[in-house]
């Protein structure tokens, strides 16, 4: 790619390791009636100097962003059809769209006079004020463009919350090794304040008691940080509630805080596969480099394909030479053929901003933030990024989603004094209202129970409805809550859930010590889904080695669960680990399985 794209935008934004920046893109691409803002006549290609250049492009459009080489005074025709795309464009980006101005549609770089560009934000505020979004300015740089009048080129985020939710919501994992300065990080993100060095700012993030005497996370924790439609952070004030945030941040990014520690992988499976992260954020110390269970999670990450970005924290415990030493280890394995992945240091805010646009459209770019969360080092630059960062499934996956029938994974379950039982997870498909009837299942004898649900809340707000992908707690009154557990599944009545003791899958191993035989025990992570199963069969083999690929049959050892083909699976026993996917099912049908019984007893009358 051009280095001067990467000159004019990103500044020291480079692939960690030398070679040209990424390049300026625009969230999106072109909406219906295409065409750019008003056009003038292009340039002969020559510099101020009078020697011919070849003027710098940008790559074309993909999909919810805007190029408009001016809007200068357009006419209420031209101005209402203005409107009409930044509306479609926000809709393709779920509430977010970045304008360039300055930009031919065809991403040669023109760039405004100050005069024009002031005109043309002007006219960009007000189809904003139109829609009910907000704009702010991201960044503008100069372009060398033949005109003797200086020309920029300014890049604007558009933002408003859709129409039928509270706020735009990403969720991202923190893994990392142990002592890395996980919760820390979040602890001063989320409250804003620095840490004493001694990990003050974490303890209001453990959950148990053991969690704050060992300094160790043990469990699945949230933390929320909250921006306004301008990207100020809504967490910093006195006292301020989650309620508070929820009201008054337009975009929220939700936090899944994992444990570091070897000996509580499972549990850190468990929030990668069952909580659906769209990101993942992988904090290695700057002092330690890649040590104890960074190189796993690393794995982890790549083998469910979530896209992650790296964070080197404690930087102001190193010297320079550590914090470049530190870089460098990552980029080696990031550029191993397992990886491939292209590195991509952010220093300053326009590398932020490039880093973001760039790692939500290309999944081989890893941005890596070097930071402090003493000095407050760098801080600010992974508060731009993940103001910018946009979510990865458009409004037409998400519409699909919410077409199908309600299912809703259970990944916690509470009492709640006064409340009765509570569940937390995530909706996977459909809505889910306040008030509605749902099955749960399956119980250890393959039956579904009928429910009904109290209330809903997101990041303890109160919401009356749930669409798919959100993340909430439900409120099923006097529901007993010995009959549920981890790995259980709500659906709609209508639903015909298939549940199995017996499936296949293909697998690649990626670790044994010996040999994977028929017999082996594993414990086997589906979704929300984990529980031991055994290996009953090896498709067209005995054995299996590291590295090597087959169907396998396994079958749960204690009860039937909800499975579906094509779901995502990893397994582990001790060192021995591997990943695939589910082929086939042997359902249970559901006469045996009792559905039709379990509803007619039942838990609660409908």
């Amino acid at each position: 790619m051009d280095s001067r794209v990467s000159e004019l935008f990103g500044g020291c934004c480079r692939p960690a390791g030398g070679g040209a920046g990424a390049a300026l893109r625009g969230r999106g691409g072109a909406a219906p009636g295409g065409g750019g803002g008003s056009k003038t006549k292009k340039k002969n290609g020559r510099s101020r100097g009078g020697k011919a250049n070849n003027p710098p492009y940008l790559p074309p459009e993909v999909s919810s962003g805007g190029r408009r080489l001016k809007l200068v005074n357009p006419s209420q025709y031209r101005f209402e059809h203005l409107v009409t795309q930044m509306k479609w464009r926000l809709q393709e980006g779920r509430g977010e769209a970045v304008y360039q101005i300055g930009v031919e549609d065809n991403g040669l770089l023109v760039g405004l006079s100050e005069e024009e560009m002031r005109a043309s934000l002007k006219t960009l505020r007000r189809m904003a004020e139109k829609v009910g979004a907000d704009i702010t300015v991201l960044r503008e740089r100069e372009v060398d463009y033949d005109s003797d009048v200086p020309r920029k080129i300014t890049e604007v985020l558009v933002r408003k919350v859709p129409d039928n939710q509270q706020f735009l919501d990403l969720r991202v994992a923190v893994l990392g090794n142990v002592d890395s300065g996980k919760s820390t990080l979040l602890g001063v993100l989320t409250q804003g304040e620095l840490d004493n060095g001694r990990g003050r700012a974490r303890l209001n993030l453990f959950r148990h008691l053991h969690e704050i005497q060992s300094g160790r996370t043990s469990s699945i924790s949230f933390e929320i940080l909250g921006f306004n439609s301008k990207g100020e952070v809504v967490n910093y004030s006195d006292s301020r509630t989650a309620e508070e945030i929820c009201e008054s941040s337009s975009k929220m990014i939700t936090f899944i805080d994992l444990a570091g520690h070897h000996k509580y992988l499972k549990t850190t499976i468990f929030g990668l596969t069952s909580y659906c992260p769209d990101f993942a954020m992988l904090v290695v110390s700057a002092n330690t480099g890649i040590a104890g269970t960074t190189r796993e999670h690393l794995g982890l990450a790549m083998a469910l394909k979530v896209p992650f970005f790296i964070v080197i924290s404690k930087v102001d415990l190193c010297s320079k030479a550590t914090v470049e030493r530190t870089v460098k280890q990552l980029e080696r394995i990031l550029k191993q053929p397992g990886c491939n992945k292209l590195p991509l240091l952010v220093n300053s805010d326009d590398d932020a901003v490039t880093a973001a646009q760039q790692f939500a459209q290309s999944p081989n770019i890893t941005p890596i933030f070097t930071l402090s969360s003493v000095s407050g080092e760098n801080l600010d630059l992974l508060k731009v990024f993940l103001n910018i960062l946009p979510p990865l499934t458009n409004s037409k996956e998400q519409e699909e989603l919410m077409q199908q029938l309600t299912e809703f994974q259970v990944d916690e379950i509470y009492t709640v004094p006064e409340v009765g039982t509570v569940v937390g997870g995530t909706l996977s498909s459909g809505i889910c209202r306040e008030g509605e009837n749902l099955v749960v299942g399956p119980t250890d004898d393959g039956k579904f129970l009928r429910l009904k649900v109290c209330s809903i809340q997101r990041n303890r707000s109160a919401c009356r409805v749930l669409r798919a992908g959100q993340a909430a707690t439900l409120a099923l009154g006097p529901f007993d809550r010995s009959l549920l557990r981890k790995g259980m599944v709500m659906v709609s009545p209508e639903m015909n859930p298939t549940i199995c003791s017996v499936f296949e899958a293909e697998i690649v191993l990626l670790f044994h010590a010996t040999t994977f035989r028929k017999g082996f025990q594993v414990t086997v992570h589906v979704g929300n889904v984990r529980q031991t199963a055994i290996v009953e069969k090896i498709h067209g083999k005995d054995k299996l080695r590291t590295g090597e690929k087959a169907v396998v049959c396994f079958r749960f050892i204690k009860h039937p669960e909800y499975l579906k083909i094509g779901a995502k699976l990893l397994f582990r026993e001790g060192v021995t680990k591997g990943i695939g996917h589910v082929t086939d099912l042997q359902a249970i049908t559901t006469k045996e399985n009792g559905l039709e019984e379990s509803l007619v007893p039942g838990q609660l009358s409908f």
